[in-house]
């Protein structure tokens, strides 16, 4: 063992093994002409007891894969199906990442069981015609849009690790050739809707009960109840509800709520073509090949709960159609109300769900739509009790402020510093490219790491993580 891991809390698991031989494939990472260590996050490694590795050490597991003290001995390429953009794709998988370690973080934060999965790790038997890499602005860009979810208070993976690894990749979408990386993400589980699609659409209906029984016992930590299958549908409705509050409320579009996006914990994951919508736009789009705008920014409730649809049909030689079906009928209502709770976390205020609660998260919601306020305002100035009339002038806003005056603010909800500034931080696209390109232009990292610091703030200053609903 790494002399480094000795004394830390690091606690190795390995309960993939139960279910890999129907689950995944074993792989061998690719081999890189560089690893040069990018981005580090020690913060999420002091929760799995890994921040006291050097950074050779770092870049031997996250950037060679040598395989961690006590854990998987070889990377595994999970199996899985899905529906893209509503068209069934049975030929999907782990085409450029794989799971290369599990891992209990500390007591203190839950103890759950964690994945450190990969993204730009190579070839495996689902890469087809890619080339199992990642572009460094790829993953850039996500330790931006992680960074920047984990501090508006979305259940998301967290980028763990950066490493550039020194081929040119060509890639049709941007300036070709252009760097590439590999990425290490730290996620609740990469169980996802396809998953179960898949075992479903082969016939291997016999591992759907341990496909589940993983779930229940390892990641979402519950008791099956009289039926296994309908208590993991009631438990993936309930927090892919709140999944879809929460990018509202941050005002995010993930671009890609294919089914095999979706996980099983509902932890929001894989970042491709996301933004940030700088107003209430309901057709408000990330992906430029989302030409109907299927998962536009107002519709991702919707595209989420067809997606647990899907779930429920993968589940239906398990459970009962009329339980199942009434089940997936509790989604817009219980998306609602977390909506709810969620938009009044946002502002500082207790979130009772009663008739004042909705009546301002109504108005608000109102008036955003039909103005060119920016969200991130809204709710930084709302926050301060700040929403003049001056600067929200009209009867719509009026409505607002009034509705606002009968909630009550939590204690010490503007106690941080961030609540004095002149402005709240942004990721909107024209800072995300400006990012990137000191570092395309002139490998200069600096306003990536003062970005981190200044998201991160943000975050502590929105208070406790309160409303994430991981176990």
């Amino acid at each position: 063992m790494d002399m480094s891991l000795q004394a830390s809390n690091y606690r190795p698991e390995t309960a993939i093994a139960e279910i890999a031989d129907f689950i995944a494939d074993p792989v061998r990472p690719a081999e890189f002409p560089q690893t040069i260590l990018r981005f580090r996050n020690n913060r999420a490694a002091a929760t799995v007891g890994l921040d006291g590795l050097n950074d050779e050490q770092w870049i031997a597991h996250f950037g060679r894969f040598e395989p961690l003290p006590g854990n998987l001995p070889e990377p595994l390429a999970l199996r899985y199906h899905g529906h893209q953009f509503r068209v069934y794709n049975p030929d999907l998988g782990d085409g450029r990442g794989f799971t290369f370690a599990q891992l209990r973080e500390a007591e203190a934060r839950g103890g759950r069981l964690l994945d450190l999965g990969t993204k730009g790790s190579g070839l495996t038997p689902w890469s087809r015609t890619a080339d199992g890499r990642l572009t460094l602005k790829g993953g850039v860009r996500e330790i931006l849009a992680t960074e920047m979810l984990e501090a508006l208070g979305v259940t998301t993976s967290r980028t763990f690790s950066l490493i550039e690894t020194g081929e040119p990749l060509i890639r049709g979408d941007e300036p070709s050739p252009t760097r590439s990386a590999v990425l290490v993400r730290l996620s609740h589980g990469h169980i996802r809707i396809g998953s179960f699609q898949r075992l479903f659409a082969l016939g291997e209906t016999e591992n759907i009960p341990r496909l589940i029984d993983y779930c229940l016992n390892h990641l979402l930590n519950l008791d099956p109840g009289e039926n296994a299958a309908l208590t993991l549908l009631e438990a993936v409705v309930s927090r892919t509800a709140d999944l879809a509050a929460s990018y509202m409320v941050a005002g995010f579009v993930h671009g890609v709520l294919n089914s095999d996006n979706i996980a099983i914990t509902a932890e929001s994951f894989d970042y491709g073509p996301w933004r940030f919508t700088p107003n209430w736009t309901p057709g408000f789009t990330a992906a430029y090949f989302d030409q109907t705008g299927l998962y536009a920014f107002a519709r991702q409730a919707e595209a989420i709960h067809w997606d647990v649809a899907q779930l429920a049909h993968a589940l239906q030689d398990h459970a009962a159609l009329e339980p199942l079906v009434e089940i997936l009928r509790r989604f817009p209502q219980l998306y609602k109300e977390r909506l709810i709770a969620r938009f009044l976390w946002r502002l500082g205020h207790d979130a009772p769900d009663d008739a004042t609660a909705r009546a301002f998260v109504e108005a608000a919601v109102m008036a955003l739509r039909d103005s060119d306020v920016l969200i991130d305002r809204f709710f930084f100035d709302a926050r301060r009790g700040d929403l003049s009339a001056r600067v929200y002038p009209g009867p719509a806003w009026d409505q607002v402020r009034a509705a606002q005056s009968a909630l009550s603010p939590r204690p010490g909800h503007l106690d941080h510093p961030y609540w004095s500034g002149d402005a709240p931080c942004l990721m909107h696209i024209n800072e995300v490219e400006a990012i990137w390109s000191h570092i395309d232009r002139d490998d200069d990292w600096l306003p990536l790491h003062d970005k981190i610091t200044a998201v991160r703030a943000m975050g502590a200053a929105h208070g406790p993580e309160s409303m994430t609903q991981g176990s």
